[in-house]
């Protein structure tokens, strides 16, 4: 069997598809927004969340692989379910917890992804089918529901974080084996953890990562929307103008 490799064709091939949902959604926003649409995007894209997460137990179950470890107690996993449940009860008040811990978690697993099996395996298609997901509901309550960030939004997703850590800890500490959210050590494949400190000292660091990345994003959404309303002014202003001078 073929071993996944970071950067190669079949990393950039998941790369692109990703980009390629990314900006649909963004082109599509506005015709997402009108009832009968939004609600057949939500739930086909929610559903597809679920039926990843649940094909990959099943396979664990045929492959007489299931285990402790098969728990959905990686951050990403939680975020598929997360994320499934977001787009299926439009509850905004899950919406700070997907866009930052979903897009946090999903994107830096794009770049750099834990994954052994290549293309055409199950697991390749499930690992980007599942992370792409996750950054679509993102996407897609900004882009198309308008849901814009806060400060204190920051803070309540940076919370919830160590809210869902707390089921992964414990089971990482009673059954020694498990490594879920890479509490216990580092991933066995390359990340972007190996520029880190060893443990614990790491998941210091990755306090201060997390709040450097959350208010990133933040940030990047409020210079988006000055520019995107800057654009529109100057937009307005030329076709007054121009109507004015028709006019004369």
């Amino acid at each position: 069997m073929m071993v996944f490799e970071m950067f190669s064709a079949a990393h950039f091939v998941g790369l692109a598809a990703a980009i390629v949902v990314f900006v649909g959604i963004i082109v599509f926003r506005k015709p997402m927004r009108k009832p009968a649409v939004n609600r057949k995007v939500r739930y086909g894209l929610a559903s597809l969340l679920i039926v990843c997460e649940a094909s990959l137990q099943l396979s664990y179950f045929l492959d007489h692989s299931w285990g402790v470890g098969s728990l959905p107690f990686q951050l990403c996993s939680l975020m598929v379910l997360v994320s499934a449940l977001l787009l299926f009860s439009n509850k905004k008040n899950l919406y700070d917890v997907v866009f930052f811990l979903g897009s946090m978690g999903a994107l830096q697993a794009l770049l750099t992804p834990n994954l052994d099996e290549t293309f055409p395996h199950f697991r390749y298609f499930h690992f980007f089918i599942a992370h792409i997901g996750i950054i679509g509901a993102a996407l897609f309550i900004m882009a198309v529901e308008r849901y814009r960030p806060t400060i204190r939004s920051v803070l309540k997703a940076i919370v919830w974080l160590h809210v869902l850590a707390v089921p992964a800890a414990i089971t990482n500490t009673v059954t020694g084996t498990t490594n879920f959210m890479f509490l216990a050590h580092k991933p066995g494949t390359a990340s972007l953890l190996d520029l880190l400190g060893p443990w614990p000292w790491y998941l210091l660091q990755l306090e201060v990562i997390v709040f450097a990345i959350c208010s990133m994003l933040y940030a990047i959404v409020r210079l988006l929307d000055r520019w995107f309303k800057s654009n529109t002014d100057i937009d307005r202003r030329n076709r007054s103008l121009e109507n004015n001078e028709n006019g004369e």
